[in-house]
């Protein structure tokens, strides 16, 4: 997004390959986080939101960590690579969870601060003497990055922000001064061809209601490109120790968000949704000797690649449980002819499916969507009832996922 500023992240990018076009495989935390480290997606494993416990369905012996374990890699991780921090023993062998370093987080509201934002869209501007557990989670992966290793490492850093809340120092918040901000692009009674289950999933008299009736629309997006300035400081962090690792040039980066996020497109906010903004995610490869710096990948791409590409690349065999494509004829040549869809899935067999010109939603009880991103980059007009692309249709139904396992019971907070 033009408004962001992330010169981390962009001189990460300009470092190796950078996908235009990654989504998730879940656009929920939870699964979509376990999908990627299982190499299972949500219709093979029943973990469709959060509150489901993967661990009873999904083995140690499947894990991407794992694998890296048996190949004798030493593997460290820290703060949210699972959803809240969960992890197993056995699958690492040290593992900082948030809240565990040796820091306290310190949080405090600025003087400035109204409340704590709109409803359930949280934010507020915080000192900026605060500190907060990112911190703590980036100083364990700089401690390791800087360490001389005997044995090859694999090293999991997870950053909380920018999920909400969006609480993070003021000076980030004064990057973005309001009267600047600009407000995604909407179209009035955009939901009028949408079917009733996309309805239900934007539940458009919720969050935007509440937003618009609050005047605070402006202020939701300055704390969401705070949020995301105050990660993008973290890990120049990241990028600073790892120029000064000893084992930088055989060091990969890997670089993934579990989800995009809605700040009012489609009368909708959060993730909890199968179109564009809900599904896309960033994603960004540095491997010596494989990509180029500078690359841009424009071909459709999702979160499944990244436990069978790490495998490829490290020379690890590629489990038969895994389902994701390898993407490493991408990374050395990001326009190589590709044709694997990506696939996104909320709750059991509602599918989102994106190809380099369509997206193709897919509900249980029926209801379609379908965009053409040649013609409509917004999603603004529903395709699926007009018989001219009934032909298109059918061939991206075909390319839907065939398991669509039973939901897991919620068990989890």
């Amino acid at each position: 997004n033009k408004q962001t500023k992330t010169p981390n992240i962009d001189r990460l990018a300009k470092m190796g390959v950078a996908f235009t076009k990654a989504y998730c495989a879940a656009p929920v935390c939870n699964p979509s986080r376990a999908a990627l480290m299982s190499g299972m997606r949500p219709g093979t494993t029943g973990v469709y939101d959060n509150g489901q416990d993967w661990k009873p369905v999904i083995g140690k012996e499947k894990t991407l960590t794992t694998q890296f374990l048996k190949a004798g890699y030493n593997v460290y991780g820290s703060g949210k690579i699972y959803h809240s921090s969960a992890h197993r023993d056995g699958e690492w062998t040290d593992y900082m969870a948030e809240g565990k370093g040796n820091k306290k987080e310190r949080a405090i509201p600025h003087p400035d601060a109204k409340n704590h934002g709109v409803g359930g869209i949280r934010f507020q501007p915080l000192t900026n003497d605060s500190r907060l557990l990112d911190e703590d989670i980036v100083d364990y992966g700089i401690k390791h990055l800087e360490a001389n290793h005997e044995k090859p490492f694999f090293l999991a850093v997870g950053l909380h922000k920018p999920h909400m809340a969006w609480d993070v120092p003021k000076k980030y918040y004064d990057l973005f001064p309001l009267e600047s901000i600009e407000l995604p692009p909407t179209k009035e009674k955009d939901l009028e061809d949408i079917p009733s289950s996309g309805i239900k999933m934007a539940k458009p008299t919720g969050d935007h209601a509440e937003m618009i009736r609050s005047g605070r629309w402006k202020e939701a997006v300055q704390a969401y490109l705070a949020a995301i300035a105050y990660c993008d400081t973290q890990i120049g962090r990241l990028l600073d120790a790892y120029d000064r690792s000893p084992h930088r040039e055989n060091t990969m980066i890997v670089f993934w968000g579990d989800h995009g996020w809605h700040l009012g497109e489609k009368e909708h906010w959060r993730k909890f949704a199968l179109w564009e903004e809900a599904a896309r995610m960033p994603f960004i490869w540095v491997a010596p000797g494989v990509t180029k710096p500078g690359q841009l990948c424009h071909q459709t791409v999702d979160l499944m690649s990244v436990y069978p590409t790490l495998c490829s690349l490290c020379g690890l065999e590629i489990p038969s449980h895994v389902e994701g494509a390898n993407i490493r004829s991408l990374l050395m040549n990001p326009a190589s002819e590709w044709s694997t869809p990506a696939i996104t899935t909320f709750h059991q067999n509602n599918h989102g499916l994106r190809t380099d010109r369509w997206r193709y939603i897919r509900y249980a009880d029926g209801g379609e969507e379908l965009y053409d991103h040649d013609a409509d980059e917004f999603e603004w007009t529903n395709l699926a009832t007009n018989p001219a692309f009934a032909q298109i249709k059918q061939e991206l139904i075909q390319k839907l996922p065939s398991k669509n396992v039973d939901e897991l019971r919620r068990s989890l907070d």
